[in-house]
């Protein structure tokens, strides 16, 4: 299993998939093509159908720039397709066609070029786990009665914590830059940042439950506001969903005054699911719909709350399964291709999700009949058998129903 490294990005929003991923392909043909005088850019599948709401468009082009680059969208049946977020890359020189690659977005800002082995930050690309599934895992702490956090470092080496670090620190900068802003995010449907007013509407001296989503959801909330906005966010495991594990963490450290160490051994455990997610299911919402995202996302962050809660193994990943399990069938039909409704919402309400999944593994696990694995194979063939409409299309579920609201129709 790769590092868990290779689950978080540090990066502009406002979908990994579809500006991280195409940003990356780009930069690597651009570099292997430095003769070249312009290029093209065909988009194929979710790309095509929701890249200009998603901003592929413009991150092709602000790569390329000052070169010129013509970029397309095909309406290829992406039934035909071998993944659903594919991009060719053209160069030319003199007006005649030099070369030719594609590329493949598999989610959370990583790539496969078509005929080389799979491309990602190259400090990272090998496997550093011999584990991988979670009942390895396990096995192998159990084995050796370490957790996981030890297991971590065993594996990752003791630097994994200055890199996590560094990702804590993106993160509540995304939190507290989010929080600070107002005004309307950019695109058509004009939606309104809400953040900042939840925060500032958290009522003193009411119910502990009514503070605590209140805080949650704003701190959620920030995240995925900033990255609706083009903002600098933390892939986690996708862009779309960078809101959910920030905001449980976020809301933790400060409640139960928990150091930016502990936090970010959270951050590493969280890590583990994420990969694993990545490596026997997907993390695409073009792939397998928001379960893949959301999903995981809340995933991600039960199993950490369940580490800052001093869970036992058995615990956390009862937490996690909760979390993934009942997010399975979700769909991502985001509206005009945006990641802002539902994704804002969304994230928010799978922050509070996570810290309920924890709770109910705290007095539950004993009675679960489900491992984390089987849900995530589970997630993986449920989004396989997903209509495509509900899978970062546009074409179905709210996406359809909005588009049909008359003068509200863009």
């Amino acid at each position: 299993m790769k590092s868990i490294r290779d689950v978080y990005k540090i990066g502009k929003g406002p979908s990994s998939s579809h500006t991280m991923g195409p940003e990356f392909a780009s930069k690597i043909f651009k570099e292997e093509n430095p003769a070249a005088d312009s290029f093209k850019a065909v988009l194929y599948g979710s790309l095509a159908k929701t890249g200009m709401g998603h901003g592929t468009d413009r991150v092709i082009r602000e790569t390329f720039a000052p070169r010129e680059v013509e970029v397309v969208l095909s309406d290829e049946d992406p039934a035909t397709l071998k993944h659903p977020n594919i991009l060719d890359l053209i160069a030319f020189k003199g007006g005649k066609e030099t070369a030719r690659q594609r590329f493949i977005s598999i989610g959370g800002g990583d790539i496969v070029i078509e005929g080389r082995e799979k491309q990602g930050h190259k400090d990272h690309e090998d496997d550093v786990y011999m584990e991988n599934s979670f009942a390895e895992i396990k096995q192998f702490c159990s084995f050796r009665y370490i957790g996981l956090a030890e297991y971590i470092e065993l594996s990752e080496g003791p630097e994994i914590w200055d890199f996590l670090a560094t990702v804590w620190e993106a993160m509540k900068n995304e939190v507290r830059e989010g929080l600070s802003k107002t005004g309307d995010l950019p695109g058509p449907l004009h939606v309104h940042r809400k953040a900042k007013f939840l925060y500032e509407q958290v009522p003193v001296n009411k119910h502990a439950e009514l503070v605590e989503s209140q805080l949650v959801c704003s701190y959620a909330y920030a995240c995925s506001e900033q990255n609706a906005d083009n903002g600098t966010v933390v892939t986690a495991p996708t862009c779309g969903s960078c809101g959910v594990l920030p905001a449980v963490l976020y809301y933790l450290q400060h409640k139960r005054n928990l150091s930016d160490d502990t936090i970010v051994r959270c951050l590493g455990v969280a890590g583990l699911f994420g990969e694993l997610a990545k490596r026997n299911a997907s993390v695409s919402g073009a792939e397998c719909g928001c379960q893949a995202e959301v999903g995981v996302a809340c995933s991600m962050a039960a199993a950490a709350a369940g580490h800052a809660f001093g869970y036992k193994i058995d615990q956390i990943e009862y937490a996690a399964e909760v979390a993934l399990e009942h997010h399975l069938g979700l769909t991502c039909d985001p509206i005009c291709g945006l990641v802002q409704i539902p994704c804002i919402e969304r994230n928010a309400v799978a922050a509070m999700r996570a810290l309920n999944a924890a709770n109910i593994a705290y007095f539950l696990t004993g009675t679960r009949n489900i491992s984390y694995d089987m849900v995530l194979k589970s997630m993986y063939y449920t989004g396989l058998d997903m209509n495509q409409r509900y899978r970062e299309t546009s074409e179905g579920g709210l996406a359809k129903a909005y588009s049909r609201r008359g003068s509200n129709s863009v």
